[in-house]
């Protein structure tokens, strides 16, 4: 029993932390979905799996129970979430970065609750040097760009 709870704690503690670093990126750029929301989404997700491989282990044996359903169900759900935080006015659209920090954080989550550990943390890594600095790569190169466009 008390493996398990380490191991449940180690998965959420985990989750914390990789989704509050991509978080906390977003919380300094002024975002509305921020520090907070980003941990929330990640844990959500990681609970969702833990729940849905819970639940296989307990019914393997009486029925036919496949624990992917509740997975696929969070990427529904996010999807909803994130179709939210995009705001259209006139031709500019906003919020579509911080959708996409959503929907990969709902997927670190996914990853750590299944017990991926090494792609979650990649993946957190590259998301985290994408949003700090290819975003200043992208801004010098819409600069340099502008005038011929």
């Amino acid at each position: 029993m008390f493996d398990d709870i380490f191991h449940t704690t180690l998965k959420i503690v985990l989750t914390i932390i990789l989704s509050g670093l991509i978080g906390i990126e977003r919380e300094s750029r002024n975002k509305g979905a921020g520090l907070r929301t980003h941990i929330l989404v990640g844990v959500g997700s990681a609970l969702i799996v833990l729940t849905s491989f819970y639940i296989f282990d307990i019914y393997k044996s009486v029925t036919i129970v496949d624990p992917t359903r509740m997975i696929a169900g969070i990427i529904t759900g996010i999807g909803f979430l994130c179709a939210g935080t995009i705001i259209r006015g006139g031709a500019q659209v906003s919020g579509l970065t911080t959708a996409a920090t959503l929907w990969i954080v709902s997927c670190i989550g996914i990853s750590v609750g299944a017990g991926h550990y090494s792609a979650a943390t990649i993946v957190t890594i590259i998301v985290f040097f994408v949003l700090t600095v290819v975003r200043s790569f992208e801004y010098k190169l819409g600069e340099r760009f502008k005038d011929i466009l």
